[in-house]
């Protein structure tokens, strides 16, 4: 597909976001006119740092589309996947060069793999953060044919058959692992976990019976589709859409996280440039095609400015030194 908003896809996204695309008539604000005198020709990158196909994937990709509307400017999705969702962001913070070409999402896993291992950044100065966007749900599934009709029963046969009930989340280290291992700890039993690099090839681990669970996010698109059941999720509350899903907290374990995701680049960005890139990720986060990718798979628009993200990515950071330390979460080298 040949338009002026490029955005990397295969032919289903095409399809997803085509309608968009095809929307895709600008107007001459003054901000849009600001914006395109801070970027030249140049695309801008975003780094994603999951595989394509996802559910974070595919919110990047409307996203991005939307984004590029009220810039003006090129916006190419470029997948990075690794090391917990940390590869991606890190490689720009080391390698890009602070002009608002190259950006990376930012998942919460970023704020607590240096407080389990040796890392290579500090999320405290190695960043410039531009705006936070989503939180999402995160849930344990089975498979629609899965023995286990409720979290109960899951964690009793894992109790009857140590390491042998296995589940898989997106990397070590991620608030999914984290949150799967202090229900595990709570409840007394042992998992065997797997870890994958991202949600599309977990799912697909979990439909051909690689994996017997899984504990992340994005889970809504197959539970929609009849091919898993959601046993729990790890919210404060039952989440809007799923008011038949009890949260692992009713049920007797005290185990509350979401997932979040937002955009920044390297250290030292102008702030007339972080304005404009903000401004616009602002506007995007309430596309209409956007928000439906949210609800497709159970994610919240969560829109922070630059100052905002910020300040929250600094005690997010803080926060979580004191969260493993209690939790005693030892990762492999």
């Amino acid at each position: 597909m040949t338009s002026f908003f490029t955005v990397l896809t295969d032919p289903t996204r095409r399809r997803l976001l085509g309608g968009a695309a095809l929307a895709a008539a600008g107007t001459a604000l003054p901000f849009m006119a600001r914006a395109q005198g801070l970027f030249g020709k140049q695309p801008i990158t975003l780094l994603v740092p999951y595989p394509a196909g996802g559910a974070t994937d595919v919110q990047a990709r409307a996203l991005a589309l939307a984004a590029s509307r009220e810039l003006k400017q090129q916006i190419v999705i470029l997948n990075q996947p690794g090391v917990a969702a940390t590869l991606a962001p890190t490689t720009m913070a080391r390698k890009a060069a602070p002009d608002g070409y190259t950006l990376s999402l930012m998942l919460s896993s970023l704020y607590r793999l240096p407080h389990l291992q040796k890392v290579s950044y500090d999320p405290a100065v190695d960043f410039t953060y531009v705006a936070n966007v989503t939180a999402a749900t995160l849930g344990i599934t089975v498979r629609q044919d899965a023995p286990w009709k409720d979290l109960n029963a899951l964690l009793a046969a894992a109790k009857a058959k140590p390491g042998e009930i296995s589940y898989g989340t997106t990397g070590r280290g991620g608030t999914s692992h984290v949150s799967m291992e202090r229900l595990a700890a709570l409840a007394g039993v042992k998992f065997n976990f797997i870890p994958f690099k991202g949600a599309a090839e977990l799912y697909n681990a979990l439909m051909g019976g690689h994996v017997d669970a899984v504990s992340e996010a994005g889970f809504g698109a197959a539970v929609a589709g009849g091919r898993v059941r959601l046993l729990a999720t790890f919210n404060e509350a039952r989440s809007p859409n799923r008011q038949n899903v009890p949260t692992a907290k009713e049920l007797g374990f005290d185990v509350v996280a979401n997932g979040s995701w937002g955009i920044a680049g390297p250290r030292g960005m102008d702030p007339k440039i972080v304005q404009a890139l903000q401004e616009a990720f602002r506007k995007a986060v309430d596309d209409p095609e956007f928000v439906r990718t949210l609800d497709l798979n159970d994610y919240v628009r969560f829109y922070m400015d630059s100052p905002a993200y910020t300040a929250w990515a600094h005690k997010t950071y803080a926060d979580e030194k004191r969260f493993v330390s209690d939790l005693r979460i030892k990762l492999d080298d």
